[in-house]
């Protein structure tokens, strides 16, 4: 045991006073900063530019009016088709669109035709068909005989919300959280699962350069003389994950302060459009109910936070230790071209994208058979599990879940130690999936 500690305190002390830790912990902070400016100042760039269409309307339908737009610029023009087909470009267009004349109630479809003198993307040209498609329609409705306050009443919104949210009856039974609070259980979700995505990739291959780096340097045949390789391996895994919390803590206090400035020195407006298009929505929420960010606290503070953030702990270090043995034990098995790594490495990341890919399932149906099944399987849990856990899943599954992944654990680590007390010390031979499996059952 002593030992490992010796280990863990070399690895951790090593790496946290190279200067390529003190580089990487201060620039990354400030790589993110430059990133979000520059995609702001991009998206501003972007969204400057616009489109400017020149329409030949034969069908008599449409009016400057009903083609009036911000991003796109619509002009009607009088002249002949087959004169605008030749010089629309020249005369400063982006699009020329062509309605052929429309015959009323023959079609249910009106096909009209565009010319571009670059090709257009699907968004830009869905945009044109709503324009065309509203135009039409708003035609139609003021030359038709329907009574357009009528037509107006036949609008209905409907708003679904939980009773049991104020129900006083006490026979009553059932969940207790509103619409509000399901959407920020869906974002949390999706936090977590993501987080403990990137955490799995990110420290599991620091684990796995750390060994291929003593490997090739020779300098772990010192090491094996006095500990036994599984002492070695988990020390390291030890010594690596405190090396990346220690990083992760850092970056948690820095990264805010330089998102905060970043955004800060963009200016007050927001830089993409899809800024601007959140903060009018959230000015919108707040219109239409004042006290949205009371609320917004309100159901933040409902949530089951005391069973989340010890949950997520244990799934963080749960996952975290058996990925990184994985990885060191592919790491061990590299020889002196680093990128056989590559293919030894895919069955590791094929489990992980699975489980990204299964965290919708968990939004949509969170108690699934999808969702518990990957909440429970070992290789899975780690990103599912956390991602259930806004949802509130039963306790028996949470706990039944904790006792497999603490299985999945152990067992994954010895079938690491396995592979990794050959692998140490195997040179100038090219390793294949099958021959790691032989070394799971060599004899010590």
């Amino acid at each position: 045991m002593n030992k490992t500690l010796l280990i863990i305190k070399r690895e951790y002390v090593s790496r946290v006073l190279k200067k390529s830790f003190l580089l990487v912990t201060l620039l990354t902070p400030l790589g993110i900063g430059l990133i979000i400016f520059l995609a702001g100042l991009f998206a501003a760039k972007g969204s400057q530019s616009s489109k400017k269409i020149v329409v030949k309307d034969e069908s008599g339908i449409l009016s400057p009016q009903a083609l009036e737009g911000k991003e796109i610029t619509y002009v009607l023009s009088a002249d002949k088709v087959d004169s605008l087909k030749k010089n629309y470009v020249k005369e400063g267009y982006d699009i020329m669109v062509h309605i052929p004349p429309y015959v009323e109630d023959t079609l249910a479809t009106h096909q009209i035709s565009y010319y571009s003198k670059e090709k257009l993307s699907l968004l830009q040209i869905e945009q044109i068909e709503e324009k065309m498609e509203k135009a039409f329609r708003d035609y139609k409705l003021e030359h038709s005989s329907l009574d357009k306050i009528a037509l107006k009443k036949l609008d209905i919104k409907i708003k679904l919300e939980n009773a049991m949210l104020n129900e006083t009856d006490k026979d009553a039974v059932g969940d207790k959280s509103s619409k509000f609070s399901s959407a920020i259980a869906s974002g949390l979700s999706y936090g977590m699962g993501f987080l403990m995505y990137l955490v799995i990739f990110i420290f599991g291959s620091m684990v796995m350069r750390s060994v291929m780096e003593e490997k090739i340097s020779r300098i772990v045949e010192v090491m094996i003389s006095s500990v036994k390789p599984f002492q070695l391996m988990l020390g390291k895994i030890v010594g690596v994950g405190l090396v990346g919390l220690t990083q992760l803590a850092i970056w948690m206090i820095i990264i805010p302060v330089i998102i905060t400035v970043t955004t800060m020195a963009m200016g007050a407006p927001a830089a993409s459009p899809e800024l601007n298009q959140t903060a009018e929505t959230i000015q919108k929420l707040q219109q239409e109910n004042p006290d949205v960010m009371q609320t917004f606290l309100k159901e933040l503070g409902s949530i089951n936070w005391a069973l989340i953030l010890p949950v997520f702990v244990v799934f963080f270090l749960g996952g975290y230790f058996i990925y990184s043995s994985l990885f060191a034990a592919v790491g061990s098995a590299v020889g002196d071209d680093i990128g056989d790594s590559q293919q030894l490495m895919m069955p590791l990341t094929i489990p992980v994208i699975l489980a990204m890919v299964m965290i919708p399932a968990v939004f949509t149906n969170p108690n699934g058979p999808l969702a518990v099944f990957g909440s429970m399987f070992p290789l899975f849990s780690p990103i599912i599990m956390p991602a259930r856990l806004p949802f509130e899943p039963p306790g028996w599954q949470i706990a039944l879940s904790i006792l497999l992944l603490i299985a999945g654990v152990l067992f994954f680590t010895w079938l690491a130690g396995r592979i990794y007390r050959v692998g140490i010390l195997m040179y100038g031979k090219k390793v294949t999936l099958k021959e790691l499996g032989k070394w799971m059952f060599y004899k010590d």
